[in-house]
């Protein structure tokens, strides 16, 4: 008896990637940020009614999206919440990827009816309250991946670490993340994780795109050293990529770091050549810049996400993806350039420009290459990776 094949994807969404060298969770390659979701934040973020939120992550199941992002804080709650009562209405829990965080104050909203101080920061008691919060407004009994927020530098990365690993042998978190947080945190509580044979952090989250470039110091390198996978947020700018009379409306600048009108041009001068949107330019721009990137997208409209599922099949070229780097003048700092003699990573023996003076050297490739766009039918076997050929 033969075995059926799995349902062809609807889109590109629906071909799912491992999520880094440390999760084996599959997971679509977009993450849905929910944190438009909710009404408590409207006057910030804009509006996103309970309607409009069942209605993007709808779309976003529908086209085989199955990762989605959010936080115990966001929108004081709501946003958990309403994610919830989605997954149980429609019956989907075990089929989706959910990430939330902690760290962010769970009672900000309460003003002083309650004593703040020990519901926020990475301590072990706001750790635990926060997951349960976490647990009941998802209406779930675990959490696929759980964030740190971000480092409070307050608690030890011992407690931390430890902590975080007594909710993963509890099975109420499957798989540990860390978020806007410097290199070295990182790294000293990963060797920590290990040396005590504890769950060590396999994703890390923050801010990375065209017009914000920072990632690429020390972060990616980590990244790939350490094994985690990125999922970066205001890849689009903040919205700041858009044209004058898209931006019509816009309330908040949140993301946005001032390189947004100098980036603007030169994807607006690719789109155009392409056919395509300054978004779809933007997402595929870090998507071809390292391995095991899953940007963060979110918006209150599903034309914008159609419009991003189809950037998935977008294919820049190594001379676009320099124009989209020279757009403003980042930077890579030291020790990068001093090492590399240019404006670039080092990531292995072929970018030390030193090596060269002691000799003609093959190497092997150590770095893992980003995943090819997909090109021809959805149920084809997956592509070669960036560089190399596409059979």
């Amino acid at each position: 008896m033969a075995f059926p094949p799995p349902p062809k994807p609807v889109s590109l969404l629906g071909r799912h990637r491992i999520l880094s060298p440390t999760a084996g969770v599959r997971v679509s390659p977009l993450c849905l940020g929910a944190m438009n979701f909710g009404d408590a934040w409207k006057d910030m973020l804009g509006e996103c009614n309970k309607e409009t939120s069942f209605a993007m992550l709808d779309h976003f199941y529908s086209q085989g999206g199955n990762f989605i992002d959010t936080a115990v804080n966001y929108q004081f709650g709501e946003s958990e919440q309403w994610l919830g009562e989605w997954m149980e209405v429609r019956g989907r829990r075990d089929e989706m990827v959910i990430a939330t965080k902690f760290t962010g104050s769970q009672t900000a909203r309460l003003g002083d009816k309650v004593m703040h101080s020990n519901y926020g920061g990475n301590g072990t008691k706001n750790l635990y309250t926060s997951i349960e919060r976490s647990l009941k407004n998802l209406r779930t009994s675990y959490i696929d991946l759980y964030y740190v927020h971000l480092y409070d530098f307050t608690t030890s990365i011992p407690e931390l670490m430890h902590a975080l690993n007594d909710l993963c042998t509890a099975r109420k978190v499957l798989y540990l993340g860390i978020s806007d947080c410097p290199a070295w945190i990182v790294v000293k509580a990963n060797c920590y994780a290990r040396q005590h044979g504890l769950r060590p952090f396999s994703v890390y989250q923050g801010r990375w795109s065209a017009a914000c470039r920072d990632f690429e110091r020390e972060i990616i390198p980590m990244c790939i050293e350490e094994g985690l996978a990125l999922a970066p947020w205001g890849v689009l700018g903040g919205g700041g990529f858009k044209s004058k009379e898209e931006e019509e409306g816009r309330t908040t600048d949140i993301g946005r770091t001032g390189k947004e009108d100098e980036v603007r041009g030169v994807l607006e001068g690719i789109a155009k050549e392409k056919g395509t949107g300054n978004a779809s330019v933007a997402l595929a721009y870090v998507m071809h810049k390292a391995p095991y990137v899953f940007p963060i997208v979110g918006g209150r409209k599903i034309s914008h996400l159609t419009s991003n599922i189809e950037a998935l099949g977008l294919r820049l070229s190594p001379d676009e993806i320099d124009k989209i780097d020279n757009a403003y003048g980042f930077e890579i700092g030291f020790p990068h350039d001093f090492v590399s003699r240019g404006n670039k990573m080092v990531l292995g023996p072929e970018d030390n420009a030193f090596n060269s003076r002691q000799g003609y050297f093959d190497y092997v490739v150590r770095a893992p290459r980003p995943i090819a766009p997909h090109q021809g039918p959805l149920d084809r076997t997956g592509p070669a990776p960036l560089g190399m050929k596409d059979e």
